[in-house]
């Protein structure tokens, strides 16, 4: 078992990491920025760490800093969490040279599945289905971009290779637009991540989105752990999740499942993962691979019982799995809403300090979250500030709960979007499931 951890990040998945290590015995070391001296888990952990001033560039990204933390303080291994330095390759292989465990994939299968082209392409080989596309980056050749566009069929859309998070994506429509469209977002690419290579792939109008929560120990075993539908975006950015997708093609869904746990297997897969895809018409077709926990990943654990972030330590720790895919099965429902400090309406930060904090409870409530009465929310990171699950038999019975959770929590001096969430787990369609990806932001007017 690993002996001591350093969790390299802060908030609600700081603490959620900091749990995991206790249950299992391990030591932790919590890093925090000067603004942050007052989260819990900095309260909670064996040692605490100042690495920087406010600024996430000069402490949550400071690789130097999080690496010489680990080192006075004979840490032995480093757990990422979400966002921040999750999916840098770099630091992953700067962390395992430095003589550290890095809990989470290689350093090459991060490259691997972090460059869209050659993660479709990886992907491909392992028999996962993908969006018809350009079966590589665009090159110079207009006319062989012209008609690799005709093949696809309109409307396609330009993707950086490099981007996430929503970024380096443009729509086109007609053929009339499009070289110009993809030199606009090969100089947007560049700019933003240092890369200007773009691919092209078919658009799907209204599609859902569905994905496959996965674990691997690099061993050779690997297991799905079912589906999550995580639909309601505002942005690309996910805002009220569920698992299992509601309503999905039963044989499309256990394909889907299998092909991803084959290919984890197949690419040598280590820790937790996992496959995003868009679904419509019955069919799936894989967008991108998260190599890192998920902010919505509580769901999964809900429904299958499966504690997502302890495996992560124990595959880390040298383990191999400690459950096998007949041994997990889907009960009832879970729904997660995401509590953020901002303006419900104008979508604005809010942060501040929370003069009242009274979380929910109740059979099937759980509520992950960092604040508590006093807590100062800084202006410096994500506006995230608490996760609210519901479980029940089904899914009326989990949804049920949590319009009775969100009415029963309070946090008082900063505004947050619980308004939104009210009204999202009373809008008539959504109760129905199965709401595709541009619900919200028409149903917001945006």
């Amino acid at each position: 078992m690993l002996d001591k951890v350093l969790i390299a990040n802060r908030g609600e998945i700081a603490l959620r990491i900091l749990r995991a290590c206790k249950e299992l015995g391990i030591r932790t070391v919590a890093v925090h920025s000067s603004v942050d001296r007052e989260l819990m888990h900095v309260r909670l952990a064996d040692e605490a760490v100042c690495i920087g001033p406010a600024s996430s560039t000069q402490s949550y990204l400071n690789i130097p800093a999080l690496i010489s933390a680990a080192e006075v303080t004979d840490s032995v291994a480093i757990h990422p969490g979400y966002g921040f330095l999750a999916e840098n390759a770099d630091f992953a292989e700067q962390v395992e040279r430095s003589g550290f465990t890095f809990i989470g994939p290689t350093a090459e299968t991060i490259r691997l599945m972090g460059d869209k082209v050659s993660a479709i392409d990886a992907m491909k080989k392992a028999g996962v289905p993908t969006v018809p596309g350009s079966d590589g980056p665009l090159g110079d050749d207009d006319a062989e971009t012209l008609a690799t566009a005709q093949r696809i069929g309109y409307p396609v859309i330009i993707k950086a290779s490099a981007g996430g998070g929503g970024r380096g994506m443009r729509v086109v429509h007609t053929e009339a637009h499009l070289l110009s469209s993809i030199t606009l977002t090969r100089s947007e690419a560049s700019a933003a991540f240092g890369d200007g290579t773009v691919y092209m792939e078919k658009f799907l109008e209204n599609p859902r989105h569905v994905e496959i929560q996965v674990l691997a120990d690099g061993q050779g075993n690997a297991v799905h752990l079912y589906d999550r539908d995580c639909s309601l975006q505002r942005r690309h950015q996910k805002v009220l999740e569920e698992a299992p997708a509601p309503g999905l093609d039963p044989d499309a869904r256990a394909a889907v499942h299998e092909a991803c746990r084959q290919a984890c297997i197949t690419i040598g897969y280590r820790g937790a993962g996992t496959f995003e895809f868009l679904y419509e018409n019955g069919q799936f077709f894989f967008i991108e691979m998260n190599t890192r926990v998920q902010v919505e990943h509580p769901v999964t654990e809900m429904v299958t019982g499966v504690d997502i972030v302890r495996e992560q330590l124990l595959i880390a720790s040298g383990r191999p799995l400690s459950v096998r895919q007949d041994q997990i099965k889907v009960s009832g429902h879970s729904f997660e809403c995401r509590i953020n400090a901002e303006d419900a309406q104008t979508f604005m930060p809010s942060p501040g300090n929370v003069t009242l904090y009274h979380p929910p409870g109740g059979l099937g409530v759980r509520m992950d979250s960092h604040i508590y009465t006093g807590y100062t929310v800084p202006p410096n990171y994500d506006s995230l500030i608490g996760k609210l699950i519901t479980w029940g038999v089904d899914r009326e019975t989990a949804l049920t709960r949590m319009r009775n959770a969100l009415d029963e929590l309070l946090v008082e001096g900063i505004n947050t979007n619980v308004s939104l969430h009210k009204d999202l787990v009373r809008d008539s369609h959504f109760q129905k499931g199965g709401v595709n990806i541009h619900y919200l932001e028409k149903k917001l007017g945006l």
